[in-house]
């Protein structure tokens, strides 16, 4: 197994924009040409801002679909997904109704609004400009661009001691199979590097010198909290070129969710909103054991290179 960049998986373009000022902004993966491809998805967190996710549950009609959004904005941010409809639609892609072509494009959103401007929002604008840049250039960058723009973590004591975090990319490839994740993390709780177990970010203390530990802080008071910091989430999705149907792509998912408990703690609370995609685009016959493993391994190694990387 040697890591490979996510761009050299075949039938998916990545591409972001962001509004550096506003602290906000978008990513969008594009997925499997005209045809759209195969997907599923795992929801963990309590409270998700999404759309179309129905789309994937293994009784519903559609078997395929057109793009990703990760979007910053809140529920806000949703509105997005709109701009890349408008992005398909021209080009030609969508399910064919028999009437018109409607583009299938599932979104997810983090809350950003306490970081940058709480009015500075992905629009169906900027969404437009990121199929653009997934078109032209599919080159993601790691750290505080697209979604990850305004994305934070450790926020558990608020923002007076949540760190600044972003979005990140990894891949590998064993044999001819390809796995690969995009993640925008901003998480509640603290994050781990997988290969070491150190804590790499977090909630801080109060005087800023190191870290406060999360799950520490969280445990010290059992009593019921009630509603408490909300604005969390981690969102994600895995690209494979392994050949699978949306129900064992929402397994791969699944699976794909240990990689977020392997690399964040506290995870899933109900103060966030973790999603997971799956996408499949490709051809290749592999085992679903060994893909949803390698989902894992590439979702916790994406979530920490916003700081190996330098740029969160």
């Amino acid at each position: 197994m040697r890591q490979i960049p996510i761009s050299d998986i075949n039938g998916v373009r990545i591409g972001c924009a962001e509004d550096q000022a506003g602290k906000t902004g978008c990513t969008v993966l594009l997925c499997g040409g005209a045809d759209g491809a195969p997907a599923g998805v795992d929801v963990r967190g309590g409270g998700p801002a999404s759309r179309e996710t129905e789309l994937l549950r293994p009784w519903a009609a559609a078997e395929r679909i057109h793009a990703v959004l990760l979007s910053g904005g809140s529920a806000f941010g949703l509105d997005a997904a709109g701009g890349v409809m408008r992005y398909l639609s021209e080009r030609g892609v969508g399910f064919d109704t028999g009437i018109a072509k409607v583009p299938l494009v599932c979104a997810s959103c983090i809350f950003d609004l306490g970081y940058g401007s709480p009015d500075a929002r992905p629009d169906a604008g900027m969404a437009y400009a990121a199929c653009l840049d997934a078109q032209e250039n599919n080159r993601p960058r790691c750290g505080s661009f697209g979604a990850g723009t305004g994305a934070t973590v450790g926020k558990l004591g608020g923002t007076a001691t949540m760190m600044k975090a972003g979005q990140g990319f990894f891949a590998v490839q064993a044999g001819d199979l390809q796995v690969g994740a995009a993640v925008v993390v901003n998480a509640l709780g603290d994050i781990f590097d997988p290969d070491t177990h150190e804590r790499i970010a977090g909630m801080r203390t109060p005087d800023g010198k190191g870290f406060a530990d999360s799950t520490a802080v969280l445990c010290r008071d059992i009593s019921d909290k009630g509603i408490f910091f909300t604005g969390n989430t981690t969102i994600a999705a895995i690209v494979t070129n392994a050949a699978f149907d949306k129900t064992q792509l929402t397994k791969i998912a699944s699976m794909a969710q240990n990689g977020l408990a392997r690399a964040i703690d506290p995870v899933h609370t109900t103060a966030d909103g973790d999603s997971v995609y799956a996408l499949s685009v490709g051809s290749l016959r592999a085992d679903i054991n060994v893909v949803g493993t390698l989902a894992a391994h590439v979702l916790a190694h994406a979530i920490v290179q916003p700081w190996r990387r330098g740029r969160a």
